[in-house]
């Protein structure tokens, strides 16, 4: 049997579950969770391996359209999943109860990449309801498998890897066969960071902060970070640190319970809060941060 190796770019709208989907196919928690919308800010990609395969997943933000810079470069990171798939794995869920017939889907059909539809959330409705969602979505893309799945009970996932096995083109590998992901060590310690951030905070909050590593240190036993997180405006950094630092203690606390489960090692956390005017509309901040 040939080799098949290809990128998987996942798209969708904000919160049909891209990330757990993700999650669950490659095995790992290389994408953050939370209920709020546009949890994922970069693309990253999820290597898995088999004797005869090499699947590239994509995460990427959810398609929106976007009020400032921070949300312009996240379009960016859609656009370029778009333009360099092998084949698109598309995500809806049973609350978007017809095809999405927008501008976005447009671009897809246009694009001339394979496309599966995977129906998420199938645990929220019954079966009449779903049968209609499925077939509105084989009339959209009459040539794609539409297959209703549950990443939250890991329901179906089976059957969507071997439709996207199916569709993989032959090629060899494009990474180490014991190569996970692109991004390092320094990125999936700050996701964590804001994920707890994106859990514990509501309304504009979690989507005024920004983490950067300023150092992470690996010593025999232990691993040593330091973390800004960044915020727009000055009356946030009291709402992050709140009444006597413990908002912030319990962020950290629970971060470092995380990225000790991650590394799989001691970790020594300090979290610290700097204002940092008006970050998502900067182009230059915006650049050091990761964003292009």
């Amino acid at each position: 049997m040939n080799h098949k190796s290809g990128f998987v770019n996942i798209l969708g709208n904000p919160n049909v579950g891209k990330s757990t989907i993700m999650n669950a196919l490659v095995g790992e928690k290389l994408s953050i969770i939370s209920p709020k919308a546009q949890t994922t800010r970069h693309r990253i990609m999820g290597i898995v391996n088999g004797e005869n395969f090499q699947i590239v997943y994509s995460d990427t933000p959810g398609i929106l359209r976007p009020r400032y810079k921070l949300q312009e470069t996240m379009m960016h990171s859609v656009n370029s999943a778009l333009s360099d798939a092998d084949l698109i794995l598309y995500i809806t869920d049973v609350t978007e109860q017809t095809a999405d017939q927008g501008e976005y889907i447009d671009k897809i059909k246009a694009s001339g990449v394979p496309v599966i539809i995977a129906v998420n959330k199938i645990d929220l409705t019954n079966q009449g309801v779903l049968e209609k969602i499925v077939e509105s979505w084989h009339l959209a893309f009459p040539q794609s498998p539409v297959i209703p799945v549950s990443a939250l009970n890991n329901f179906n996932l089976r059957a969507l890897l071997d439709a996207v096995l199916e569709k993989l083109p032959e090629s060899p590998p494009y990474f180490p066969k014991d190569q996970l992901t692109d991004k390092y060590e320094r990125f999936f310690a700050s996701e964590i960071i804001r994920e707890k951030i994106l859990l514990h905070y509501k309304k504009e909050i979690p989507y005024s902060v920004e983490i950067e590593i300023e150092s992470f240190s690996e010593e025999k036993n232990i691993t040593r970070i330091r973390a800004l997180i960044h915020v727009a405006r000055d009356s946030q950094k009291g709402i992050i640190i709140g009444h006597n630092g413990n908002m912030l203690k319990r962020v950290g606390t629970e971060a470092r319970k995380d990225i000790e489960d991650f590394f799989r090692k001691k970790i020594f956390l300090e979290l610290y809060v700097k204002v940092t005017k008006d970050w998502r509309d900067k182009p230059a901040v915006l650049k050091r941060f990761g964003y292009r």
